[in-house]
């Protein structure tokens, strides 16, 4: 009996041993649960009863240099549809489709979906999203998001870029500091039971994103604006292909102007050839011709391989080369280096280039930036052709040494004549000057950088005078002269090649001027390039002019005056006919009445009185391209308001802050 009782003991006490074990196991996995996992498993819950649907992130705004706005964020109204709600779908479908201009078939395809949530049209336009209010449907709804715009339209488009909806930057400044830009990105939550229909009120709650970081650039949009506008003037009357204008500061390799054609406008990119949205002044190579000489004289004079005085026999115009024959424009006998620059003569250069020889003239080349990526905060750039100095033969070292054989982009020459006018120092280009946060603290502040010493200063000097003489009587350059300033540059007339023959055309140039000026205190060095120009083709007859143009006009808005008498007859124009010049609209209303009838273009809005933002969301609701003036509410407008738009014509409006 007793061991039978201590049987009945033992197994009582086994059984009571697993029931404690057990209840010690579920007590650890239910504190494991509830206390050491409570978050990640609240956070599960939430999810299964939260819907999460990600909004467009808040991108940053970038500035010019004087704090005008180039790209700005706009809330714009994005459309949503619960299907689940909608009362009756067939009426709805055709409602909202007349309201968005989309088609039936469209629309119906998106509610035929069993989700809780379906966006209908994102990013609409003010008049579609009034039109979605109006129909006042149950389970139709509408978000702010922030929409890209460019207030300037096609003015500084190249540098800009553009974005996608994301808002991904795709293009220029936008995809080169996209991460920068681009705050993070809010989102909607909405309330769902375990089947996933909405619960409570059925409002979606809107979290916050926050805001990208701001871009302030080195480029005025005054003196951008002037390059574009002469630009293509220059390229209407020489009814070229296309152009590139590149200007930078010397001293601190700032861009100050960076202009390419075709222009476009990146408001609506989707409109014109991703060919147009290129950026030619990095994105392109081209044999620079004559202006390359410059490089030749400041190496040989650098290296002392010839002397300011030195006499070279240019052969009358005409010299054999390794087989092959180097002809001047005109027979020039003997000329000092100083007059091979003034004269432009191909013989003169390819002699001097033969007494530095193919590693020393090399070596110089590739100092002054050619060859290689400048280093610019832009995306794309080339960095040309230069091929090494044991592939040159006798004939491709003469043919270097006045710009053919080799390839350069519009920054790398801007940025070595640069060099010139900055003592010889070679600064690194670049566009953006800071980053500033939300909070408007900088976070990230460019310094001018130098990149080497490439020549002595006093040879800086000596090829500066040389390039001023091109611009004397005599020279090349006459037409690149400003009123009330010493210009020193260099023209450039280079064959294209042909793509069919290999050889270089005969119908088909690159002209270019480079220069910079004031020469006694250099604020501005500029380069302005004209493809295939078909009336002319020669540099100084076609670049040479919008060099001018352009320079006289800077000088004016960076206030520099004078320091040379302006001749009898020539004169510099105010400030502000440089920035309303053929804009005014009294000027612009003769225009009007005598194109309006048969203009077949739409009808200018009054915008007088309106903000910067409702002038944007009646620009986009009109798809017109208005560039801005000042700040503030608009006070005058071209063309008026209910006037025919011509094409081409330009459409502006200025504002001012309410007095």
């Amino acid at each position: 009996m007793k061991e039978l009782e201590k049987g009945v003991r033992l197994r009582i006490r086994l059984i009571g041993a697993v029931f404690i074990l057990g209840f010690a196991l579920v007590g650890m996995r239910a504190f494991d649960l509830q206390v050491l996992q409570e978050q990640q498993w609240g956070e599960r819950a939430e999810r299964q009863h939260q819907k999460i649907i990600p909004l467009t992130p808040q991108r940053g705004t970038i500035f010019d240099s004087n704090g005008e706005e180039l790209a700005v964020s706009v809330d714009v109204d994005s459309i949503y549809v619960e299907p689940r709600k909608l009362e009756d779908r067939a009426t709805a479908v055709k409602r909202l489709a007349k309201a968005l201009d989309l088609s039936t078939q469209e629309v119906s395809a998106k509610l035929k979906s069993n989700s809780n949530f379906v966006w209908l049209k994102r990013q609409v336009t003010p008049s579609q999203s009034a039109s979605v209010k109006v129909l006042a449907l149950n389970g139709v709804g509408m978000i702010k998001e922030p929409r890209r715009f460019y207030p300037n339209a096609n003015i500084a488009g190249h540098l800009l870029g553009f974005t996608g909806l994301d808002p991904k930057g795709l293009e220029g400044l936008e995809l080169k500091y996209d991460k920068t830009i681009l705050g993070r990105g809010g989102y909607l939550v909405m309330e769902r039971d375990a089947l996933g229909r909405g619960i409570g009120t059925g409002t979606p709650q809107v979290q916050g994103a926050t805001h990208g970081h701001d871009l302030y650039l080195t480029i005025d949009k005054n003196l951008q604006y002037i390059a574009e506008r002469e630009l293509a003037d220059g390229l209407r009357r020489t009814e070229a292909k296309a152009g590139t204008v590149v200007m930078l500061e010397p001293s601190t390799g700032k861009v100050l102007a960076m202009a390419s054609y075709p222009e476009y406008n990146p408001n609506a990119y989707t409109r014109y050839k991703p060919s147009q949205w290129r950026n030619r002044a990095v994105c392109d190579s081209y044999e620079p011709g004559s202006t390359f000489k410059i490089f030749v004289m400041a190496a040989a004079l650098n290296e002392a391989a010839i002397t300011t005085t030195q006499k070279i026999d240019c052969e009358n115009g005409k010299f054999r080369v390794g087989g092959r024959y180097i002809h001047d424009h005109k027979g020039y006998q003997l000329l000092t280096p100083a007059e091979i620059i003034k004269y432009s003569s191909n013989i003169g250069s390819a002699k001097i280039g033969k007494m530095l020889e193919r590693e020393t003239f090399h070596s110089y080349i590739t100092d002054f930036g050619f060859g290689q990526q400048t280093g610019i905060d832009l995306p794309g750039e080339v960095v040309g052709l230069l091929r090494p100095p044991d592939k040159w033969f006798e004939v491709d070292l003469a043919a270097i040494s006045f710009g053919q054989g080799i390839s350069v982009t519009p920054i790398q020459l801007a940025a070595a004549v640069a060099s010139l006018a900055n003592g010889g120092y070679l600064m690194e280009p670049y566009v953006v000057d800071r980053v500033v946060d939300s909070q408007g603290q900088v976070t990230h502040q460019n310094q001018p950088r130098v990149v080497r010493k490439v020549i002595a200063q006093d040879v800086a000097q000596t090829v500066t005078r040389m390039m001023e003489m091109t611009t004397e009587e005599g020279g090349t350059a006459t037409n690149a002269r400003v009123p009330g300033f010493r210009v020193a540059g260099k023209t450039g007339t280079a064959q294209k090649v042909d793509a069919v023959t290999g050889g270089y055309s005969q119908d088909k140039w690159v002209a270019s001027f480079v220069g910079f000026l004031p020469v006694e205190d250099p604020r501005l060095v500029m380069l302005v390039v004209i493809d295939e120009p078909k009336v002319g083709h020669y540099g100084g007859l076609t670049a040479a002019p919008v060099f001018s143009r352009i320079a006289a006009q800077a000088m004016q808005s960076l206030k520099v005056a004078p320091n040379e008498k302006i001749p009898t007859g020539e004169t510099l124009p105010s400030l502000e006919q440089i920035i309303v010049e053929t804009e005014s609209p009294k000027q612009f209303r003769i225009q009007e009445l005598a194109t309006s009838e048969n203009s077949g273009g739409p009808m200018m809005p009054d915008f007088v009185g309106l903000s910067y933002r409702q002038v944007l969301e009646l620009m986009e609701e009109e798809q017109l391209n208005v560039s801005f003036r000042g700040r503030g509410r608009v006070v005058e407008q071209s063309p008026v308001p209910g006037m025919a738009i011509p094409y081409g014509a330009p459409v502006w409006v200025r504002m001012m802050p309410p007095s």
